[in-house]
């Protein structure tokens, strides 16, 4: 009974003399490690010597090991007195505050590594809260708001509000800091959505600017990030349901009959027409700002830059006009019988024929091109082409999709799979999509050349076909279009039913070619219309932001208009299905099936 009375007054003194760790009396018995007690008991024993002997006292060979026992825990050597212990402990404190901070380091290493696993955890509890420092606080206290501010700007939205939580000098941090400005504008720069957003909403003038006071406080980035996210969702909710709002554009002229392609920008679409004209329209007013002239065939495909427009025709020649004059800057005489697509990009275009060859150009000005090879090998007219630094990718109507190496022009391999002529494709990264005559659409790996998917659902020729990360976007000869979910496309346990998302049915004829981005769909057809599908600006749908300032900065507000109902209750009927088969003018590009 005395011994356990003395090893709890020796627990009580260690408690008391601030050390992290405990025992526990229950029962006349104690719950103590053997080692622990062996080793508090030799540093007290060192009491009057000098560091270095202190040190060599603790190594481990004039350490007596205490195995574990059923029975009350007895010491190896006396327990000292308490008044000797105190005096013990504050001269081996006075003897460590005398040393280096290395020496201090080292001398801890060897006390710890002398104690048993228990008494690790103990010391780990007892210094956790010690290392846990508020880094957001400190760095600004020491003159470091900046690193604060790079700290946090890493973090997502989430984050962010979670953050501003936390306490006020967090709070102020994000707010001088312009962290949620920071965080829109990073999804600016790497989404296009955000992007397409921003320069719709006329809010990314108060983005990409140093701190001014024409530019709106914090408070109003942190309303901002939310509408933008609602309006985004708003957005996806209308392409799901089929939610748009249509814009036509006449483009029948006495000799017209069909738009055979077109491309766009914020500003203006440029068409290609059957009566041998290209036209430009004003894309807000939708009014013909210009007629280019010159082919003697229909205008079959075309692109351009801010510099060029480059358009093949059934004429068999391509040309190369200057955007704002309209003036021709090159004739391109090749081809010796229509030319039915082309790209170009870098420096390079690449164009096709129903002479069944592929041409490929340099163009080192819109004066100066030159033919660097003729590529054969399809068996019937080349319908489409397109081409990234890696490889040229070719469809034909011989049901065929050749790759060849962009920069040997050599053949690399061919992709079969379509039991009918191939119309339209697209190539991005590894995928190559591809719409046929049989009526599907093919998903293709490049590299490999497996078909990864095959889409049905059109009900003729597959046309046009465009997709991004997101989405497939296809025209057919049954007058529909069709929206795919290409992340479902490309996970081969998506059930077929679930691909097609909607389809679209306004024109009267055969969809010759569209493009889409993340807010609308252009597309031509053989009725004579160009066709805009809006999924952004539609009454009653998608969110409308705007921005106005009042008196003062700290007054800066945004307005918005939202609709009370969720995306998830939007009541909608699809039109009826109009499908218009016209008789297939000899004038239209060839689709050859071998």
């Amino acid at each position: 009974m005395r011994e356990v009375n003395d090893v709890s007054k020796f627990a009580g003194r260690r408690r008391r003399a601030g050390f992290p760790f405990s025992q526990r009396v229950s029962g006349g018995s104690i719950n103590m490690e053997p080692e622990m007690e062996d080793k508090t008991v030799e540093l007290m024993t060192t009491s009057g010597m000098e560091s270095q002997t202190l040190v060599d006292d603790l190594s481990p060979k004039k350490t007596t090991v205490l195995k574990p026992t059923n029975g009350p825990v007895m010491g190896s050597r006396k327990r000292p007195s308490e008044g000797n212990y105190e005096k013990e402990k504050e001269h081996c404190i006075t003897l460590f505050d005398q040393w280096s901070e290395a020496d201090q380091v080292e001398f801890v290493e060897r006390l710890i590594s002398r104690m048993c696993h228990y008494q690790h955890g103990h010391i780990n509890s007892y210094l956790k809260p010690m290392l846990q420092r508020d880094f957001i606080t400190a760095l600004p206290a020491q003159g470091l708001d900046h690193i604060a501010e790079n700290i946090l700007s890493f973090l997502d939205a989430r984050s962010l509000c979670a953050a501003e939580l936390v306490c006020k000098e967090w709070q102020r941090v994000i707010s001088e800091g312009m962290l949620w400005k920071k965080l829109i504008e990073r999804m600016v720069r790497t989404d296009p959505l955000w992007k397409g957003l921003s320069e719709r909403h006329q809010w990314e003038k108060y983005l990409f600017k140093n701190r001014t006071s024409e530019i709106p406080p914090n408070s109003y980035y942190h309303s901002l990030y939310p509408k933008i996210i609602q309006d985004i969702e708003t957005i996806e909710a209308n392409w799901r349901c089929g939610r748009h709002n249509l814009q036509r554009i006449q483009c029948r002229s006495e000799n017209s009959k069909g738009v055979y392609c077109l491309q766009y920008d914020d500003e203006k679409i440029i068409s290609g027409l059957r009566d041998n004209s290209i036209k430009i329209w004003d894309k807000q007013t939708l009014e013909c700002l210009k007629v280019l002239t010159g082919h003697t065939g229909s205008v079959l495909c075309l692109q351009y830059d801010e510099r060029v427009i480059v358009t093949g025709s059934s004429d068999s020649t391509v040309r190369v006009w200057e955007v704002t004059t309209g003036e021709v800057l090159n004739t391109l005489i090749h081809h010796n019988e229509a030319v039915l697509h082309l790209r170009f990009a870098n420096g390079l275009m690449v164009t096709c024929s129903k002479d069944r060859s592929i041409a490929v150009w340099d163009m080192a000005s819109p004066t100066d091109i030159s033919l660097r090879r003729v590529l054969v090998g399809h068996r019937a007219a080349v319908n489409v082409v397109d081409f990234d630094d890696k490889y040229i990718v070719s469809a034909s109507g011989d049901r065929t999709i050749k790759v060849w190496s962009t920069s040997t022009c050599e053949f690399v391999r061919t992709l079969n799979g379509h039991k009918r002529g191939i119309a339209c494709l697209q190539y991005r990264d590894r995928l190559v999509v591809s719409g046929s005559s049989d009526n599907t659409i093919r998903l293709w790996d490049i590299e490999c050349g497996a078909c990864l998917r095959v889409l049905e659902g059109h009900e003729e020729l597959v046309r046009c076909i465009r997709f991004d990360n997101k989405r497939i976007v296809s025209g057919a000869y049954d007058g529909k279009i069709k929206v795919w979910d290409l992340q479902a496309a490309l996970d081969p346990r998506a059930p077929a039913s679930t691909l097609c998302l909607r389809t679209l049915v306004e024109h009267s004829g055969r969809v010759f070619r569209l493009q889409f981005d993340e807010f609308q769909i252009i597309s031509s057809s053989h009725d004579d219309t160009i066709l805009i599908w809006d999924f952004l600006n539609i009454a009653g749908g998608a969110m409308q932001l705007t921005l106005y300032r009042r008196k003062s900065r700290a007054d800066w507000l945004m307005g918005a208009s939202v609709v009370e109902r969720s995306a998830s209750s939007f009541f909608f009927l699809p039109p009826c299905h109009l499908s218009v088969h016209l008789p297939l003018s000899p004038l239209l590009p060839v689709l050859t099936d071998s």
